[in-house]
């Protein structure tokens, strides 16, 4: 299933592409609130997409959504350095790589170190994990876990209550932070594994709705609405979750990510979205010839969650 790549995407020359998948709004607009506030209309697209390529927007610009004249942060959006009920901002997607030549480990390598980036350290933060990765390594650990740095509220938290999927957590050092964290795992022959919600969205700073059909009333989940992976738009809505899949391993070099309690991912459709996900993380997998893995969580003891395709 192709799709959009949801979110504000810089070129790095001060141009950005802002796309957002808004069918739920009569008016859409991006509203840029630094270095300079001007409105700039977005154009309707295909499925309930909008978007606008703008010239003169360095790294750093924050900027809103207007539906239908009331401001929201962006879905999608990389970053939210003011919190959840703040602007979103433009990143760059430049970085300084060196792990060129790690290709990852065999699953059967791995032993997890599952860690909490608020409580591992007095910081609280990713910078502070990485002097510590070699003690890591000494005791035999092989990979490193990170729970949830998806944006919540507040400073801290279990991170199972993220609202904006694509934000790294600004109170732990926000995106940059991270690939620093997963650029420094590599050099330390530490695979980095990520806790990933796609289950439920946290409820507070959570305007995921106001775009679009995004949750569903045929099911409920533990935490609060469940996601629509199988009613009206939701191919849109298991194209931006799998995007999102994708966004870590491709701009994060992650090695795997551990997807959060499969159970509660209720989904009747005929392409499932976990099977989507597959299919294309294992396209992926190929392209870049790296280890890749989904690792899931479920207590339904499905033989089927990790059976390959081809068997059912």
């Amino acid at each position: 299933m192709n799709g959009v790549v949801p979110g504000a995407l810089h070129s790095g020359d001060q141009t950005c592409t802002f796309t957002v998948w808004a069918p739920a709004a009569r008016q859409v607009a991006l509203r840029l609130l630094s270095p300079r506030r001007r409105d700039v209309p977005l154009i309707p697209g295909e499925r309930g997409y909008y978007s606008a390529m703008v010239s003169d927007v360095p790294a750093g610009t924050r900027y809103v959504y207007v539906l239908d004249g009331v401001e929201r942060p962006d879905p999608a959006s990389r970053y939210q350095p003011e919190g959840v009920h703040g602007p979103s901002e433009v990143c760059s997607r430049g970085f300084h790589w060196t792990d060129g030549a790690w290709q990852g480990l065999p699953l059967t390598d791995y032993v997890i170190y599952e860690l909490h980036v608020g409580v591992f350290t007095p910081e609280g933060s990713l910078d502070a994990i990485v002097p510590r990765l070699a003690g890591l390594r000494e005791l035999g650990i092989t990979a490193i876990e990170l729970m949830p740095v998806a944006q919540f509220p507040g400073e801290r938290n279990w991170g199972y209550d993220g609202c904006y999927p694509y934000a790294v957590q600004h109170s732990y050092g926000g995106p940059l932070a991270l690939k620093r964290f997963v650029d420094a795992c590599h050099a330390a022959g530490l695979a980095a594994v990520l806790d990933v919600v796609y289950n439920h969205l946290g409820p507070e700073g959570n305007h995921a709705g106001d775009f679009g059909p995004y949750f569903t009333d045929r099911y409920r989940t533990p935490w609060g609405p469940a996601i629509n992976f199988d009613g009206p738009g939701s191919d849109e809505v298991k194209r931006f979750f799998i995007e999102n899949a994708l966004y870590w391993f491709r701009e994060f070099h992650f090695d795997a990510l551990r997807l959060d309690a499969l159970h509660a991912i209720l989904d009747m459709s005929a392409e499932p979205f976990l099977a989507d996900l597959s299919t294309d993380v294992e396209r992926l997998r190929k392209q870049t010839g790296r280890k890749l893995y989904l690792i899931g969580e479920s207590d339904l003891n499905d033989p089927r969650l990790i059976r390959e395709k081809a068997r059912g």
